[in-house]
């Protein structure tokens, strides 16, 4: 078993470079499970899995939006673990602000609480219980009596605002999110 470890570490490290980080926790996964390490090998391929959601939890962050004119943008939280309290799943959150007045926009993705919440977000009556149903393109969003808003996006993306900025100016926000690409994320 220890011949085979050595082994395996040596054809690692006698490998070219590789791309990023990502590759390397994969191939030492593999690596170790071809030595029969399974504990390492699942360590490993954890550490990859956990890589390639901030990987893609980074990505969700393209689709806040940039600051308006007179405004300043604050990048929140872009992570795979962020959303852990939810159960898992991605989470990019960026805040706005101008003066004393601010906006949060909150996107969660490919989370349990996504989930539980496309009953409500995918039905236009259930929405309609929650606050003004409004659209923008093909997507639906509701305003709450606070001024928040709330959008279900192709049943596995939530978007939520919230702020002390006029109305006006959280619906321009959140009007300006890209929801057909979301979607597509």
């Amino acid at each position: 078993m220890t011949r085979l470890l050595l082994a395996a570490a040596l054809a690692v490290a006698l490998s070219p470079a590789s791309a990023d980080e990502i590759e390397d926790a994969i191939a030492a996964g593999l690596a170790a499970y071809r030595a029969g390490d399974i504990a390492a090998a699942k360590d490993e391929l954890d550490y990859a899995t956990t890589l390639l959601g901030q990987k893609k939890a980074a990505g969700l962050t393209a689709f806040l939006p940039p600051a308006f004119d007179g405004w300043t943008r604050s990048e929140g939280d872009a992570s795979a673990a962020g959303a852990a309290l939810f159960g898992g799943g991605l989470n990019a959150s960026a805040s706005y602000a101008r003066g004393g007045e601010t906006i949060e926009i909150q996107i969660m993705a490919d989370n349990p609480m996504v989930a539980t919440m496309g009953a409500m977000l995918g039905n236009p009556a259930m929405m309609a219980t929650q606050g003004e149903v409004r659209r923008v393109g093909r997507q639906r969003y509701v305003v709450s009596a606070d001024g928040g808003m709330m959008a279900l996006v192709g049943a596995r993306a939530l978007v939520q605002l919230s702020g002390s900025a006029a109305r006006e100016d959280k619906i321009a926000y959140f009007e300006s999110i890209d929801f057909a690409g979301l979607e597509a994320f």
